[in-house]
Formats: C-alpha cells, sequence, structure tokens
C-alpha cells in the first residue's frame, strides 16, 4: 500500500530531530512500546498530544483482564472475548492476547504498577460484563488508570534521567530550538534543517544507541502529530508535528524516524456525549487514513451502557460508572425499581455491555424515559467509599449519593473496537507504520470489546510491535522523507465545525441507527466536506492552520468513514444496531469492512470475502 499524498494543509516544518521510532501517545500503549523500544537499544521519541499523563488510559476505572485468579485459564478468557466479539474477533489475536496477557500484566506490576490485594497478599480479582470469572485486577479501588499511568509515566521519566546530552546540530546555522520550561516543547523558529534539543527535566538522552544516535527516551509534550512521512517508496520516515503553547500559531516541526508507532487512543469527540476526554479526536485514524492505510470495524462504537446522566443537553466527556459497580452487585432498575435486565441474558446486568446498552436504551423507549437508574444502596458507605471513591466524588460533584439515593445513568460512546488495520505485529498496510491501543484494529474486539480487554490490548501488542522493531532492524534504514509540499493540502474546517460534526453523529450514527438516519448523517457530513474541499480546489481558500481546525477535521476525516462503513453493514451486530436490520446475518456480514482513503479524498469501501482479514504487507514489503 503505498501513500495517497494527501496531508493536512499546514506550514512545512521548520525544525527536525532524528530517532529510530517515534511513539505518538502516552497511554497504556503509547509508553509501554516506548518502555520497550528504549529496552532495545533504539532512539525513543514520545509525542504526546497534552502532557505525558493526560491520555485516556488514566481514566479508565474498571481494570484490567487477565487470567490470573486460581482455577481461571487463557482459554476461559479466549471463550468470553470470542462470545463478546459476536462472531468478528480473529481468534489468532485474541489467543496471543489472553496467552502472553498474564505474563505482560506481571510485567507491569514489576515496573511498579501497584494493584488492589485481597487479605491472603494475592491480587483482589472482580468481575465486569461478559467475564465468567474473576479476572479483572483493579488499583485504588476505581482508579485503575491512573495508577497504570502513574507508573509507566515514571518509568519513562525515569528512562530520560541520564545523560542529558543535546542532539547535535545540523545542517543550517548550527541553532537549536529548546525546551522552555517544565513542559519541554519544541518551537518552530524558522530555517529548515535545524535541530531542535530541549533540555528540560523532562527530556534527556541516554546509553549509546546504534548509528551514531544514543538509545533513550525522548518526550514531546503538548504536541498535536499531523501527518506521516514516507519515502519514494511509500515507506515510513516519521511524522510532522506542531507544538502548543510555544512558538508560532502555525509552527510546524518534524521527527525523522523510520518506524512510527501510533498509539493516539480513540475517536470518542465524534460524538456530543462521551467518556473520552477532549484530546480523543480520531487524529491517529485520520493520519493513518492520509498516510494510504487502511481502517475496518469503524462501524463498531462501543457505547457505555452506565454513564452518569447530566441532562439531555449534556456534551463533551461524561463521568462514567464503571461496569465493575455492576460486578460488585448493583442492579439496573427503571422509574418504577424494576430490574429489567433480569430475563434478557443469562448474566443479566452483567451481559456484554452491547447487550446492556441495548436493553436500557429499549426500557428508556418502552417508558418515554431519559434515562435509567443504577441501584448499588446496599452496598453501604464503608464499601463506596473504600471501593469506588473516584466514582463516589464524581456523583456527589453533581450532586447525586449513591449511597443514599439512585444513580442516573444513561448510554454514552467509550470505545473504538475498530481502527487503524494491523497484524499481529502491530503492522498496518504501511511500511514502518504501527499501531496498537484503542487507534488499532487487531482483531481482538470483533464487533464489541470484552470489558478491561482494552488495557491488556494496549500491553501485549505494544510489547509484540516494540519486538518487531528490534527484530526488523527498521533502525538501520536512514529515512529520506519526501518533502510535504510535494504533497496536496487536505482542505481544513473552521472550528465551529467540531460541534456540528458531532451533533450529526450523535443524531444520525448513535446508538440506534437505521439506513435514514444514517443516509442523513452521510449526507450533511458530506456537504461540510465538499464546501471546504470545493473552496480550497476552486479559490485556494481553507481555515486557518492550527489545533482547532487541524481537530475538526479529523473528526470529520473519521466520521464520514464510521457512517460509510455503518451503513455498508445492513444487520445488527456486537456494539452496531441498525434498527431496520434488527438480526444478526451470519451468511451475508459475518466479515469486515475495509476503509481507505482514495488521493481523490473520496473512501474506497470493501468488504472482506471471511473473517480473516488478508495480510496487512507483502513479501517485499516486509524486507
Amino acid at each position: 500500500m503505498t501513500s495517497t499524498g494527501i496531508r493536512l494543509h499546514a506550514p512545512a516544518p521548520g525544525w527536525s530531530i532524528d530517532a529510530d521510532v517515534v511513539v505518538v501517545g502516552s497511554g497504556v500503549a503509547g509508553l509501554t512500546a516506548a518502555l520497550r523500544c528504549e529496552a532495545a537499544g533504539l532512539t525513543t521519541v514520545v509525542v504526546t498530544k497534552a502532557r505525558l499523563d493526560d491520555g485516556s488510559t488514566r481514566w479508565a476505572q474498571g481494570g484490567i483482564a487477565a487470567a490470573l485468579g486460581e482455577g481461571d485459564t487463557p482459554e476461559q478468557h479466549l471463550d468470553d472475548t470470542l462470545v463478546a466479539g459476536a462472531g468478528l474477533c480473529d481468534e489468532e489475536a485474541v489467543r496471543i492476547l489472553v496467552t502472553e496477557g498474564p505474563d505482560a500484566v506481571r510485567r507491569l506490576i514489576a515496573t511498579g504498577a501497584q494493584f488492589d490485594e485481597s487479605s491472603d497478599g494475592g491480587l483482589e480479582l472482580t468481575r465486569e460484563g461478559g467475564h465468567h470469572r474473576r479476572r479483572i485486577a483493579h488499583a485504588g479501588g476505581d482508579a485503575t488508570g491512573a495508577e497504570i499511568s502513574r507508573a509507566l509515566v515514571e518509568a519513562v521519566r525515569a528512562s530520560g534521567r541520564g545523560e542529558r546530552e543535546a542532539l547535535p546540530a545540523e545542517g543550517g546555522g548550527g541553532r537549536r530550538a529548546s525546551g522552555r520550561g517544565e513542559r519541554e516543547a519544541l518551537s518552530a523558529e524558522g530555517g529548515g534543517g535545524r535541530r531542535a534539543s530541549g533540555r528540560g527535566e523532562r527530556e534527556a538522552l541516554s546509553a549509546e544507541g546504534g548509528g551514531g544516535r544514543r538509545a533513550g527516551t525522548r518526550i514531546i509534550e503538548n504536541a498535536l502529530v499531523l501527518d506521516l512521512l514516507t519515502d519514494a517508496e511509500g515507506r515510513t520516515a516519521g511524522v510532522t508535528l506542531h507544538v502548543m503553547g510555544e512558538g508560532q500559531h502555525d509552527g510546524v516541526g518534524a521527527v525523522h524516524a523510520p518506524a512510527v508507532v501510533l498509539a493516539t487512543g480513540g475517536m470518542g469527540q465524534v460524538f456530543s456525549a462521551t467518556t473520552n476526554p477532549a484530546v480523543s479526536t480520531g487524529d491517529g485514524v485520520a493520519l493513518a487514513l492520509r498516510a494510504g492505510a487502511e481502517v475496518s470495524d469503524l462501524e463498531f462504537v462501543q457505547f457505555h451502557p452506565t454513564v452518569l446522566f447530566l441532562g439531555p443537553d449534556a456534551e463533551g466527556q461524561q463521568p462514567l460508572v464503571s461496569e465493575a459497580v455492576r460486578g460488585e452487585g448493583a442492579h439496573l432498575v427503571d422509574g418504577d425499581g424494576v430490574r429489567f435486565m433480569l430475563g434478557q441474558h443469562e448474566l443479566a446486568e452483567l451481559a456484554p455491555r452491547d447487550i446492556v446498552a441495548k436493553g436500557i436504551m429499549r426500557r428508556m423507549r418502552e417508558q418515554d424515559a431519559e434515562h435509567m437508574y443504577l441501584d448499588a444502596r446496599h452496598f453501604g458507605a464503608e464499601m463506596w467509599e473504600r471501593r469506588f471513591p473516584t466514582i463516589l466524588a464524581a456523583c456527589r460533584a453533581h450532586g447525586i449519593d449513591p449511597v443514599t439515593g439512585l444513580v442516573p445513568v444513561a448510554p454514552a460512546a467509550h470505545y473504538a473496537s475498530g481502527g487503524v488495520r494491523t497484524d499481529s505485529h502491530g503492522r498496518t498496510t504501511v511500511p514502518g507504520l504501527y499501531a496498537c491501543g484503542e487507534v488499532a484494529c487487531t482483531g481482538v474486539h470483533g464487533a464489541n470489546r470484552l470489558a478491561s480487554n482494552s488495557l491488556l490490548e494496549g500491553l501485549v501488542y505494544a510489547e509484540r510491535i516494540a519486538a518487531d522493531i528490534a527484530r526488523t532492524g527498521l533502525r538501520a534504514r536512514v529515512p529520506q522523507p519526501l518533502p510535504t509540499a510535494e504533497r496536496p493540502a487536505h482542505p481544513l474546517l473552521p472550528p465551529e465545525a467540531r460541534l456540528a460534526v458531532q451533533r450529526i453523529m450523535t443524531r444520525g450514527a448513535g446508538v440506534l441507527r437505521s439506513e435514514a438516519s444514517l443516509a442523513e448523517a452521510a449526507d450533511r457530513l458530506h456537504r461540510l466536506h465538499a464546501d471546504a474541499r470545493d473552496a480550497l480546489d476552486e479559490n485556494g481558500k481553507t481555515a486557518e492552520p492550527g489545533v482547532d481546525t487541524w481537530e475538526a477535521t479529523n473528526l470529520l476525516c473519521v466520521a464520514r468513514v464510521l457512517v460509510a462503513a455503518a451503513r455498508r453493514r445492513e444487520e445488527t451486530r456486537g456494539c452496531h444496531w441498525r434498527e431496520d436490520r434488527p438480526e444478526r446475518d451470519d451468511t451475508a456480514w459475518r466479515r469486515h469492512i475495509v476503509v481507505r482513503l482514495n488521493p481523490d479524498r473520496s473512501l474506497a469501501v470493501r468488504t472482506t470475502d471471511t473473517t480473516d482479514f488478508p495480510p496487512t504487507l507483502t513479501q517485499a514489503q516486509e524486507q
């Protein structure tokens, strides 16, 4: 697969640095990949959109699933994952996850993550939806993601505390753009060819590496990655990026590297209400599409069943009420106090998330209600304070006390089961470009992610990516990126288009979908795209480059793909619920929908012949 040649409308890079690997994102997947690459002697640059600990990982409440408990086995974990995936999981990908997962969690603990322990000193495990065993390890009661993020961030920062030596300046003037302050950032100071080398507390290079560079981990915070750089053969050659808060509003630089790992997280901000942080704007998927990569299964957006209901007009990131609350015995009830999930599934409130979300939505429709309730009053104050302190505080901050009253909940966008298509080593269809975590489609999740498999997937597949990069010797290839000016620019949307995209998607492609709602969404999204395209093609006009316009443009890109895939899949499966096609159709649709971006910015949508994905790379590309 070669590059489409499309890039975001942005200035040419004004500075550059070299590395063996660029990791984009600082959640569990990105930081694990960075640590393993650094351990393999690879000069690694971590680029993150906010602070190092501001990704989606730290918001994860429930925990991380692995067969660590007595009597549990990887095979049982595999069975539960396949059932949740509704016939579309890649069984080999799942087998890798569940067999390598327990040791990956143990390595995470060795890195410094501290999980809650039982009275006998072992891990305290809980259950969540779709699991038949207690296999969810958690930390701080309901602050698992925050603890994992803390441990990995500290490990990555420690790896950069060695010899704080700057990279040698090469090219014009020999000057360096340096970090200014605690959050080391690289600013555009003009002059192509100059090297940036921040010397802040969080940026250093240590240990001699190959190729004249030094192995270590370099951190660039508050930086939005724009596009993939490729060479004349279509191979990865690095990324362009913009550092926020320093330098010019549209200042852009580049990191040249033969391997790029996308770990940018999800795209929940494509909907009005989501559990995702504000930075989750689908940047990695959009970047991959512009680079010529394929994405798959994007129609399978998981709506978490129990998100704190803050009103019908609530927008942006919403407080999550973890599935672990139901795992510990909370009940879903309607306004009359009836447990409506009984009889709908053998696991009742602990059924897979798509089934619970549908159960809630059906009851809301039947009763013309805006939300349902979670009843955990029987926990008592002590259990709430010990086991779920974060959720308790969030509820009370909004005037709700779960100790004495019911908690209003409704589904909201939570997790993208699909993403950039990868193989079992995290390789995409663009040589040198890898993806892991929520941005990737490894085949593990199928049509619906099993609860708490996401953190485990980030761990396992990040480790596999690092091993593949070290094994294939990509570091020996010196990237020669094509000049960005030779590639046509993608038109930018104005900042206010972000809200328009979110409302279109919420109305037409949310929990409940139909051909009519999806067709309307596709038409309105196309008009946004066509207006921006025509203004650029006919008049050379586009919105001013900047973080808000780049994010809005990325959201429109992933929204168009999601809707195109949802229209193509004419059935209900997993977390894709078509009102007009309410039945699952294994004969016609037990297969994947793959989308790529054509050079003219149109979408190419195809369906695989079977449940198996074709190889991502040819044998020649793997060399």
